[in-house]
C-alpha cells in the first residue's frame, strides 16, 4: 500500500512539474536591449522608418517567434516593409498582428529567438504623417513614438536611439526641434547632425530607457520642403474628439465607477473613431444575406472592389484597361492628363466609359465624375455578389490572382514572361504584395506591350533615336522594344502614385465620399441599447506641434 501511494505521489509531482514547465514555455518574456530607429522623413511628404530591435529572451520563456510593430497609422503598404533576421528575409502580416492600434506582426518562423537576436524592419511611404506647427504656420512638423511593449512581457532597461532625418534641403538654421515627452530618460535636446546624405539629423539617445514606455519625439521644419497635400489640417471636429478621448481617458484612470461617463462620453468617442475607420470601408464586409457558390465572371476590376483595394490602384486597373483597348492615350504622367482616341472600342465596361468621360474633364468636376463612376461600380458588384458567397468568391480570385503571378513568374524566357504579363496585367495587380513583387520578378530586360507607348509618353519619345535623359532600350523579338526590369517596374507601380493625390486629391477625403453612399452608417437605434467595443490604440490629440505617433507593438 505504502509503494503504491509513493508512486501516485511521484506521477502526481510529475505531472504538475510539466505542466508548470509547459506554462513558463508559452509565456513571453524578455529585455529589449536595444531599439535604434531611424525616421526619414522626405520630401514626397512620407515617412520611412528603419527599425533595429534587439532582443534577450529570458531562459525557460516562450522563444520570440512573433514582433509586434506598432505603426504612427494606418496609411502604410504591406509591399513597403521589409523584415530581415541576421540578413535572412522573413514575413510581415498584419493578420497575426496583436498590438493595439495599426501595425504589422513579422514573423520570425525558423530564425526565432531562443536566447538573444536582432530583428530589422524598413517601412517606407507612410502617409499623413505631417501637421501644421501651431507656432508658425509656415513650418510644417511631425512627432514619432518608437514602437513599445506590454510591461507584462518586456523588463529591464533599453537603449534607445531616436534619429530624425529631416527632408532634402532644410537648412541647419532653419528647424526646430520638440522636446522629448514621456517622461524621456535622457537629455531633452538632440544632437544636431548630417547624415552621409546631407540631411539634418536630430538624435536622442539613452540607455536608460525603458521597452514599455512611450516617448514621443519631433521636429519642425519650413513647409516649402514637401507638399502641401502632404499636410493633414486638422479640422475642429478632429479636435473636439481627440480633446474628448483625452479627458475620457483621465477620468476613467481616477474614476473606477466611470459608467455614468463612459455613456455620456465614451461611446461617442468609440463611435466617432468606428465611424472614421467606416468611412474608409467603400463596399459592405458582409453583403446582405449570402448565398453559395463562386460568382465567376467578375472582371480584374470589380475583384478588386469586392476585396476592397485602394481605389488610387483600382483607378490606375482602370486607365491600364482603357489604354490596352485603345480608348485612351496618356499625354503627360505628372501631372496625369488623357486624350480619348476616336472611334471609341465598342467592347468598354461601362466603368471604363464614365472614367474616360471623367478623366478628360477640369480638375474639380473630374474628382466628382470620379467618385461617381466609384459609387456606380462598388453597387454595380453589390449586386452581381446577390445570392454567391463572398468568401468563397474571394478566394477564387485570389487563386487567380497566385495563378497568374506564377506563370509569370515561372516563364522560361523574357519574351514570355512579357507577354503573360501583358495579358494578365491587371489580374497581377489584385495582389497586396503588387510594389514588391513587381520588382522582384522584372529583373531582366522586359519586352514592352505594343499598346505601353499609349500609356508611357516618354516611352514613346524614346524611341526617336538620341534622345537624352530617356531610359536605354533594345529591340526584341518582333521589333518589341524592351526596357531594363527596374525601370519597368517603377513605370507600373509608379501608375497607382500618380492617382494618390494629384488626381484624386486626399485619399480618405475621396474614398469617405464613396462610402457615405456606398456604405452609410446605420441608422440610430431607437431603444437606445446597444454594444460598443474597441482596442486600446494610440490617442493622439494633434492639437499641438504635430503627431504622428507610433502605438503600442503588443507584447511579443
Amino acid at each position: 500500500m505504502k509503494s503504491r501511494l509513493l508512486i501516485l505521489v511521484l506521477v502526481i509531482t510529475l505531472l504538475f512539474g510539466l505542466t508548470t514547465s509547459a506554462a513558463a514555455q508559452a509565456n513571453y518574456s524578455f529585455q529589449l536591449t536595444g531599439e535604434v530607429v531611424h525616421v526619414f522623413l522626405n520630401k514626397d511628404g512620407t515617412m520611412a522608418l528603419d527599425y533595429t530591435l534587439t532582443f534577450a529572451n529570458d531562459p525557460g520563456a516562450h522563444v520570440i517567434d512573433f514582433v509586434d510593430l506598432g505603426l504612427p497609422n494606418s496609411n502604410f503598404s504591406v509591399g513597403n516593409i521589409r523584415a530581415d533576421v541576421g540578413g535572412t528575409a522573413v514575413d510581415v502580416t498584419t493578420s497575426d498582428y496583436q498590438g493595439s492600434g495599426s501595425g504589422v506582426a513579422v514573423v520570425l518562423g525558423k530564425k526565432f529567438i531562443r536566447q538573444t537576436g536582432s530583428v530589422h524592419v524598413y517601412v517606407s511611404g507612410i502617409q499623413q504623417m505631417f501637421y501644421p506647427d501651431t507656432d508658425n504656420d509656415q513650418y510644417a512638423s511631425s512627432e514619432f513614438s518608437p514602437t513599445y511593449f506590454d510591461s507584462q512581457f518586456v523588463h529591464g532597461a533599453t537603449d534607445l536611439t531616436v534619429v530624425f532625418h529631416l527632408p532634402p534641403g532644410v537648412k541647419t538654421e532653419e528647424p526646430k526641434y520638440h522636446p522629448a515627452r514621456g517622461g524621456w530618460p535622457g537629455a531633452a535636446e538632440p544632437a544636431a547632425g548630417l547624415d552621409n546624405d546631407g540631411r539634418v539629423t536630430y538624435t536622442w539617445q539613452s540607455a536608460e530607457a525603458n521597452g514599455s514606455t512611450q516617448y514621443t519625439f519631433g521636429a519642425s521644419f519650413p513647409a516649402t520642403y514637401i507638399p502641401e497635400t502632404a499636410i493633414v489640417r486638422t479640422t475642429f471636429v478632429d479636435l473636439l474628439i481627440g480633446g474628448l478621448a483625452t479627458i475620457f481617458g483621465a477620468i476613467s484612470s481616477f474614476l473606477p465607477f466611470c459608467c455614468f461617463g463612459a455613456f455620456f462620453f465614451g461611446i461617442p468617442i468609440l463611435s466617432a473613431v468606428g465611424d472614421r475607420k467606416r468611412k474608409l470601408q467603400y463596399i459592405k464586409p458582409s453583403i446582405a444575406i449570402e448565398g453559395h457558390g463562386i460568382k465567376r465572371g467578375l472582371t480584374a476590376v470589380e475583384a478588386a472592389i469586392l476585396m476592397g483595394q485602394p481605389l488610387d490602384k483600382v483607378m490606375t486597373m482602370i486607365l491600364f484597361g482603357a489604354v490596352k483597348k485603345n480608348a485612351v492615350q496618356v499625354v503627360t504622367r505628372d501631372p496625369l492628363k488623357v486624350e480619348l482616341i476616336e472611334p471609341q472600342p465598342e467592347e468598354l465596361q461601362p466603368y471604363e466609359t464614365e472614367f474616360i468621360q471623367a478623366m478628360v474633364k477640369d480638375e474639380r468636376q473630374r474628382r466628382k465624375d470620379l467618385q461617381a463612376m466609384t459609387v456606380n461600380l462598388v453597387k454595380n458588384v453589390t449586386e452581381k455578389m446577390k445570392g454567391f458567397s463572398r468568401k468563397e468568391t474571394l478566394d477564387y480570385y485570389k487563386t487567380i490572382n497566385e495563378k497568374a503571378w506564377q506563370q509569370i513568374e515561372t516563364a522560361g524566357t523574357p519574351e514570355v514572361k512579357s507577354q503573360m504579363f501583358e495579358e494578365a496585367l491587371e489580374w497581377t495587380m489584385l495582389d497586396k504584395d503588387y510594389d514588391d513583387r513587381s520588382r522582384r520578378v522584372f529583373t531582366g530586360p522586359v519586352f514592352m506591350p505594343m499598346w505601353w507607348g499609349r500609356y508611357d509618353p516618354v516611352y514613346r519619345q524614346s524611341s526617336m533615336p538620341s534622345t537624352p535623359g530617356l531610359p536605354s532600350m533594345s529591340s526584341g523579338s518582333g521589333g518589341r522594344a524592351s526596357l531594363p526590369g527596374a525601370d519597368f517596374a517603377a513605370s507600373v507601380v509608379g501608375g497607382v502614385q500618380n492617382f494618390s493625390g494629384k488626381v484624386l486629391g486626399n485619399m480618405n477625403d475621396f474614398t469617405s465620399g464613396v462610402t457615405k453612399v456606398t456604405n452609410p452608417p446605420p441608422p440610430p437605434s431607437s431603444s437606445g441599447s446597444g454594444r460598443s467595443g474597441g482596442g486600446s490604440g494610440c490617442a493622439c490629440a494633434c492639437a499641438c506641434a504635430g503627431c504622428a505617433c507610433a502605438c503600442a507593438g503588443g507584447g511579443r
